[in-house]
């Protein structure tokens, strides 16, 4: 679907004249963004889907798509490709749903610990939770598909999933949950 139709479905429900009101521009300009672009006729504007997408093009960076899809309520995340891979990497990729939950939950306990979360807190829990559900939601999407191709990619760059296992603590004998823990817990991040 174009742009200008995703417009023109828009303003079936929202009246172009509120937009115009709201957005402190013509009526005109609204229409015409509503009409497929034609520079010859002079038909048509660049709309502000159009300039989005363009955006996103030039600086192919994910952070304004999920910028957007926040502030409707929602999360972004990418399709993966579709090439049918033997799903060799399932269980590094389940690993890696797991490792990140246990990530998102030390984050969350360390905020918690002295019974407040702070601005700073409350950001690393956005982001921990924002990398769980892109994680999973790829995972789920590679199942649904049959696709395994994005994991096997993702284990062959370097990239998680990785398999962790536990991590002696030299000082207590006691073994932690993987390496990344062992290097917070030490240098006191929070």
């Amino acid at each position: 679907m174009q742009s200008h139709e995703i417009l023109r479905e828009v303003f079936q429900k929202c009246s172009p004249k509120q937009v115009s009101a709201e957005l402190g521009l013509s009526l005109s300009m609204i229409y015409k963004w509503a009409e497929p672009g034609d520079p010859t006729a002079g038909s048509g504007s660049t709309n502000p889907l159009d300039r989005i997408d363009a955006l996103i093009r030039c600086t192919n960076d994910p952070h304004l798509v999920q910028w957007i899809c926040q502030r409707a309520g929602g999360f972004f995340i990418q399709n993966p490709k579709t090439a049918h891979s033997h799903p060799s990497y399932l269980i590094p990729a389940t690993n890696e749903i797991v490792q990140e939950f246990a990530d998102l939950l030390a984050v969350v306990a360390d905020a918690a610990h002295d019974n407040q979360i702070t601005q700073k807190e409350a950001k690393q829990i956005r982001a921990r939770w924002e990398e769980l559900k892109s994680v999973t939601e790829t995972f789920v999407a590679c199942c649904e598909g049959g696709n395994f191709g994005p994991l096997k990619v993702k284990e062959m760059v370097g990239q998680k999933p990785e398999v962790r296992g536990p991590v002696p603590d030299a000082g207590s004998g006691k073994a932690l949950p993987n390496a990344s823990a062992a290097s917070d817990k030490a240098g006191g991040a929070k």
